[in-house]
């Protein structure tokens, strides 16, 4: 006969469900032989709140840390520091699975709460899914949402520009997503490249004359700032610095 794979029910003796939020947490202890409720209740998501949190669930499980088993959602958002705190108490922190709500019934923390322990009281102990931790975990989270704000932005940029060019002629076909050579195209004169020639009015007008850059005063000569950087081709030369100290005026 096949092997009964081992379950929550019949390695631990109690299972606490937690609901997580940003301004409180609610938990449910049920009974895992049997799945009744033994109690519930909400804390704030305080430092201290989170104490009386661990010390009300040692209470109610009778301190029986190693088998107590305790499953919240959002391990690694609202949750994470409820967690980690368990965590360093000894108790065994997995993720809850997928509430399945009866049809018809409301929705509350308490209810969640019940949910989240009585879901994963019925699984078996390969399925249960231990809370991600680590310092390569926290990295890459952080890298993630840096993404994911980047490409917001960039979203947003684009669909603003996009607006722009539909309301104005500026040689753009934006009847459709712009591509990268149209926003290149687009772009002010320090994105130029070889790669994407100026061709269009919008583009031109912010670009910079080709060839060196005379001095301003119109002496001939070619200063040698306007060699080093384009940023700086409206200054005069040393000759014409010294003869007409005023600044020149720009081309």
């Amino acid at each position: 006969m096949p092997s009964i794979p081992p379950t929550v029910t019949h390695t631990y003796a109690y299972v606490v469900g937690i609901d997580t939020h940003a301004a409180t947490h609610t938990y449910a202890v049920i009974e895992a032989a049997t799945g009744a409720a033994i109690d519930t209740a909400t804390f704030p998501t305080s430092a201290a709140g989170i104490t009386r949190a661990t010390t009300w669930i040692a209470r109610r499980a009778h301190g029986l840390i190693s088998a107590t088993l305790t499953s919240m959602e959002g391990t690694g958002s609202y949750g994470s520091r409820l967690a980690a705190h368990l965590a360093d108490h000894g108790y065994r922190v997995v993720e809850a699975p997928a509430a399945r709500r009866p049809r018809g019934h409301g929705k509350t923390e308490t209810i969640d709460a019940l949910l989240a322990a009585r879901g994963t009281n019925a699984m078996t102990l390969a399925e249960l899914r231990d809370r991600r931790n680590g310092e390569q975990r926290e990295a890459l989270q952080i890298l993630t949402t840096a993404r994911e704000q980047l490409n917001h932005d960039l979203l947003a940029a684009i669909n603003a520009l996009t607006a722009l060019l539909r309301r104005h002629d500026l040689g753009i076909d934006a009847r459709k997503a712009l591509s990268r050579r149209q926003v290149t195209a687009i772009a002010p004169g320090a994105a130029a490249t070889k790669a994407w020639p100026i061709r269009s009015p919008a583009r031109r007008q912010f670009a910079w004359p080709r060839g060196r850059s005379r001095c301003v005063k119109h002496c001939g000569r070619t200063p040698r700032c306007c060699r080093r950087s384009s940023r700086t081709r409206r200054r005069s030369c040393s000759s014409c610095r010294a003869s007409d100290p005023s600044p020149p005026q720009p081309c």
